[in-house]
């Protein structure tokens, strides 16, 4: 493989003949019949100065506009060969769907932040751009785009596959290789414009991470542009590159939160899809009603708690009131607001019975994914909005693996958001007294009634306690 620079300087020579390859029909570059030579030249390729003598320009020529655009094409052609894109070639932000198909506002703003920032990049490719997303999300598509963005301008762009790179460096160790380990790594970690696809989905060797931190190392020691995508969870990674990635002076991490363009997929990562908030993309801060009613206070003090929680998530935030009383909507609209907000991973809103069976699922056969890889997930997830807790089956086991779940979020101090139709001195005694800790919960009793019917005040009246239920 030959050194970009060597292969740019070449492309610059104009051959003897100046203006004529251009005069062919450039849609149809095999067409014999020859076009109107450039009327600026007449197809000589270059020009004299036209100054007198004596001029320190006297005599000397210069290449017409038609030689110099020739030269840019053929270093853009040389670039683009370079580049490793191939068939990505195709992929431009003008064929981009910056708002997507079929998609939620939310969602819809989400990829398009995503376009705008990888467009910005483009225009000005400055620290480090990591995109992360599922499969299919459109982050391929934006990292190929800057790419083509680039060698359009005439400027040097490496794309590459994460795996393909690594495939690279272990050919150069045969006899055969025209190219040494040494020479092929510097062409790479000092690329000026470095596209890494898809990483984390190589083979996680140990010989692999090394060589990935010597050239994610060299280019963040450098402050080389480096724009890097992902559909693996960055926890998952070598955190000694993770740690690189996150460094807010260097760079941006921006997760798309979009489907699958080609197959309307999951963006789930285990392979199933546990939130259930695209089911609750009406539900915001703006149309929330604060309805005339009595007890009013306690759900205007709700919706100030919510829009607090939503600006900046810390802690546990707590919703308990009859059924109706708007809990779930204020849960919601947070969830959604964290969406709009972009940069941070999806939130994960689930419905507490619903979890309980997901995870009960996971004991089948045939089952796409282990129980300990999904409430792993569950427990670690940046903003965990769970609904309705109390209303699922109070077996042992459901117990105690709510308890792991929220003894560990407690613990660790992540964001939660907890809805319930029962007082917290009725549900399990272990999670109420972590819900009692004024350090780290708010609790937000709703006491207004239902917003559809007179009947859930009676209904609030007539609950059974949960020790009863249980």
């Amino acid at each position: 493989m030959k050194r970009i620079d060597e292969i740019l300087n070449r492309t610059e020579r104009p051959e003897p003949g100046g203006g004529e390859p251009a005069q062919r029909d450039a849609a149809h570059p095999g067409n014999a019949e020859p076009q109107p030579p450039c009327p600026i030249c007449k197809g000589k390729g270059f020009l004299v100065y036209d100054v007198p003598p004596g001029h320190p320009d006297f005599s000397k020529t210069m290449p017409c506009r038609c030689t110099q655009a020739r030269v840019a094409a053929r270093r853009v052609g040389a670039l683009r060969n370079m580049s490793n894109l191939g068939a990505l070639d195709r992929m431009t932000f003008d064929n981009f769907i910056a708002d997507g198909v079929g998609l939620s506002e939310a969602l819809r703003y989400n990829l398009r932040t995503a376009y705008e920032l990888s467009h910005a990049f483009a225009l000005d490719p400055k620290g480090w751009l990591v995109l992360l997303g599922g499969y299919g999300c459109g982050k391929t598509h934006l990292a190929a785009a800057i790419a083509n963005y680039r060698i359009a301008l005439g400027h040097s762009a490496l794309f590459v596959v994460v795996a393909d790179l690594l495939d690279h460096l272990r050919a150069t160790y045969a006899p055969t290789s025209a190219t040494s380990y040494d020479e092929r790594l510097e062409e790479i970690r000092d690329a000026p414009l470095l596209i890494l696809d898809d990483l984390g989905a190589h083979n996680t060797t140990p010989w692999a991470q090394e060589k990935l931190f010597q050239i994610l190392n060299h280019r963040y020691n450098s402050r080389l542009p480096t724009v890097i995508t992902s559909n693996e969870r960055l926890e998952d990674q070598d955190p000694r590159i993770v740690s690189r990635l996150l460094d807010l002076d260097l760079s941006q991490k921006y997760e798309i939160q979009a489907s699958d363009f080609r197959a309307g997929g999951r963006n789930d990562r285990s392979g199933i899809d546990l939130s259930t908030l695209d089911l609750h993309t009406e539900q915001t801060f703006d149309n929330f009603s604060l309805r005339k009613a009595e007890r009013l206070a306690s759900l205007e003090e709700a919706f100030a708690e919510a829009r607090a929680f939503a600006h900046n998530p810390s802690g546990w935030l707590i919703f308990s009131g009859t059924y109706g009383c708007g809990k779930t909507h204020l849960a919601a609209a947070i969830a959604n607001y964290q969406l709009t907000m972009g940069g941070r991973p999806r939130p994960m809103f689930v419905v507490v019975p619903d979890l309980l069976d997901h995870l009960r699922a996971t004991f089948s056969p045939t089952s796409a994914t282990t129980l300990d890889k999904l409430f792993e997930q569950v427990k670690t997830t940046p903003l965990l909005i769970l609904d309705d807790l109390g209303t699922e089956s109070a077996t042992p086991w459901a117990r105690e693996k709510l308890f792991q779940l929220l003894n560990h979020r407690y613990a660790a101090r992540l964001p939660t958001v907890i809805t319930t139709y029962y007082l917290i001195e009725e549900l399990d005694e272990r999670l109420a007294s972590r819900m009692r800790d004024k350090s780290r919960c708010k609790i937000c009793g709703i006491e207004a009634p239902g917003y559809h019917s007179g009947e859930r005040q009676q209904v609030a009246k007539k609950r059974t306690p949960r020790k009863a239920r249980s």
